[in-house]
């Protein structure tokens, strides 16, 4: 059976990206890419989990 994912798209704030990630990460999220957000303090994190 093939493996169902869903995602996520987050804002992370350039001074608190690690304590975002490593929340998101607790609840089994997989970080895909980071992208450069709208403004130079903030960029857009997507993640991934397989769906249970």
């Amino acid at each position: 059976m093939a493996k169902k994912w869903e995602y996520a798209t987050v804002p992370l704030l350039v001074h608190a990206t690690k304590q975002i990630l490593d929340n998101w990460g607790e609840d089994g999220w997989e970080l895909v890419q980071v992208v450069p957000g709208p403004n130079t303090e903030q960029l857009v994190a997507y993640l991934k989990r397989e769906k249970e």
